[in-house]
């Protein structure tokens, strides 16, 4: 797949080609949907799959103050990996700024879908809307279409559990610790990387030595405080892990919230390294114990559900 950033890299003009527009945080099920469909219309016809998409994530840009920001399920090298998974051929990446947010949605559609890259058949999700205010949406496609020579296909929503797939509903469940519901929605389970950073050295003190792992991207989210079942790949080969997301209320009083991993089978020194985290069960909430005894007699329980787990996805 190729991709490419609007305004630095050379964009591919093809005028027929299947072209989709979003953020498309997680790449879930209900884009996919979205994306198998193009690839029918586009195999039909002979055309390239385009996935236009923002980066940053506009409501980082255009953050309220007093909301909470919003927590990424996917970098945009993440993003562009799963896209690349599924089949496009062509990522246009949009570096999305307080500028660009002011482009009317027609200037959008006119100077960068038809003029720039290109389109014959114009996807568009349920709930999508794009351009100044929000005005861009299926009904001014459908104006805009003959003007250009596109057809135009509104999409329905997929249903997950009996519940529209969203973003937002992925981003809940993982703040819930549910982590096999948010996998169903997204296709596969969720991960972050991180890189492996100093800590305080309580774990291996303690005859649990633990890897410290800090995200690369601060707005990539951190799924609920809790106990968790994880793999990394790491040395060529798949460890699983038991990771502890929270503050660490039996030894700290901190509150900023930390990525721990007791990895099972590894040996060696992973300072520094960059690893990818893969979340399969949730265990347990953190809580806070009695005694560091009674922390460790927990932690031998989760330790035996961790070996007992075997991933499915």
């Amino acid at each position: 797949m190729m991709i490419a950033r609007l305004g630095t890299d050379p964009i591919p003009f093809n005028a027929n080609s299947a072209v989709t527009v979003g953020t498309f945080d997680g790449v879930h099920c209900g884009h996919q949907g979205i994306i198998r469909r193009m690839r029918t219309v586009a195999e039909a016809d002979g055309a390239r799959m385009v996935v236009v998409t923002f980066d940053p994530h506009p409501q980082i840009v255009l953050h309220k103050a007093g909301r909470e920001p919003v927590h990424l399920l996917t970098t945009v090298e993440e993003r562009c990996d799963v896209l690349a998974s599924v089949g496009v051929e062509l990522t246009v990446v949009i570096p999305f700024t307080l500028e660009f947010a002011a482009t009317p949605a027609e200037r959008f559609v006119s100077e960068v879908i038809a003029e720039t890259i290109g389109v014959r058949h114009f996807f568009i999700g349920h709930d999508h809307k794009f351009g100044k205010d929000r005005c861009g949406d299926e009904a001014l496609l459908q104006e805009l279409a003959p003007r250009h020579g596109f057809d135009v296909e509104w999409i329905e929503p997929l249903a997950c559990d009996g519940t529209v797939v969203s973003s937002t509903r992925i981003r809940a469940a993982l703040m819930d610790g549910d982590v096999e519901g948010a996998a169903r929605m997204l296709g596969r389970p969720y991960s972050l990387t991180g890189r492996v950073v100093r800590g305080d050295g309580r774990g291996r003190s303690l005859g649990i030595p633990t890897a410290n792992i800090r995200p690369l991207d601060q707005h990539k989210l951190l799924p609920g405080n809790g106990v968790y079942v994880v793999t990394s790949e790491i040395d060529g080969r798949t460890v699983v892990g038991m990771a502890n997301i929270g503050t660490r209320p039996t030894f700290t009083a901190d509150t900023e919230r930390i990525l721990e991993v007791h990895y099972l089978d590894v040996d060696m020194d992973l300072y520094e390294m960059d690893v990818r985290v893969t979340f399969h069960r949730f265990l347990r909430r953190e809580q806070r114990f009695a005694s560091p005894e009674a922390f460790l007699e927990q932690l031998a329980a989760d330790k035996q559900q961790t070996l007992n787990f075997q991933p499915t996805l």
